[in-house]
Formats: C-alpha cells, sequence, structure tokens
C-alpha cells in the first residue's frame, strides 16, 4: 500500500513511529512532502496504535510548522536585505490578509498551499509562540483525527 512512500531504499513504514514524526515534520515546513498517506498506510497496517499515530503525526507537524514560524522571525529581521525572498509588494499583501483574519487565521494552517505560508508569516509578524502553538496543534491533530476517524470509517 505504501510502496510510494519511499527514502533511498527504506520504506517509511518500516521507520515506525519515528518515521511518520519526521515526515509529518517535513511536510509542514515549506519544503514539499505529504504526511497522510503514510499515516494512513500505518493506520491500515494494524502494526501500529491509532493514538500513538496522532500523536507521532501531530508532534512532528506542529513542530515542523514551528520551525516555519521561527524561520518568519529570522526573516522579519531582514525584510531590508537586498536578499530578501520576497517581494515587498507580496509581503504587504501577506500581512495584510493575515492582520484582517487575525490569528485565528492558524485554524487553517493544515489546509495544503496556504497553511505553511501562515504558520511562516505568523513568525514575521510576531504573532506570540504559545497562541501560535495552541491554534496550530489544535490544527494540525484535528486534521489528523478527521482523517483517521475517516478512514475507520470507510473501512469498517
Amino acid at each position: 500500500m505504501c510502496e510510494g512512500i519511499l527514502l533511498p531504499n527504506v520504506e517509511l513504514i518500516t521507520l515506525g513511529y519515528p518515521g511518520l514524526f519526521l515526515t509529518a515534520l517535513v511536510a509542514a515546513t515549506l519544503l514539499p512532502a505529504q504526511s497522510e498517506l503514510l499515516l494512513l498506510a500505518m493506520l491500515a497496517s494494524g502494526r501500529f496504535d491509532p493514538p500513538l499515530l496522532l500523536l507521532a503525526a501531530s508532534m512532528g507537524n506542529v513542530l515542523g510548522s514551528t520551525i516555519n514560524w521561527a524561520l518568519g522571525r529570522f526573516l522579519a529581521h531582514h525584510r531590508g536585505a537586498r536578499w530578501f525572498p520576497v517581494t515587498k509588494t507580496a509581503m504587504l499583501k501577506a500581512e495584510r490578509r493575515y492582520r484582517r483574519f487575525g490569528e485565528l487565521s492558524l485554524l487553517l494552517s493544515w489546509l495544503p498551499i496556504i497553511g505553511d505560508p501562515l504558520t511562516l508569516i505568523a513568525g514575521f509578524l510576531r504573532t506570540p509562540l504559545s497562541r501560535f502553538l495552541l491554534l496550530v496543534t489544535i490544527a494540525k491533530a484535528s486534521r489528523y483525527a478527521v482523517l483517521m476517524a475517516a478512514h475507520g470509517y470507510l473501512t469498517a
């Protein structure tokens, strides 16, 4: 079921909970990756404890988002640098959107495409880490819990 989820010569499912944690961490950064398929493959295998799968995936994903937040904090200090990776116009647009919807927009951090940039802009705009962690943890854990519940419903 998970033949497509590979590291060089390693099936991630054989790495167990640490492999899921690492995959979820990478998936939450700005790097292109996906953890949902691995989670479902591990769940379907019946070899893993579902609450521990939820914990490993959620913790990895929250840590990856926290890396984005920290990167945003770092980039905020270099906003005027010539090498800054985002145009001033794009940055102002992102700031306006984030401020308009507020910190609660972090509840959407689980969404593909917009979730990772949301966590980056939260760091850039100095969202307090405690609020960031609370909102992102709710979002990420809820997404995995719903996915696992849907899997259970569809395979029952």
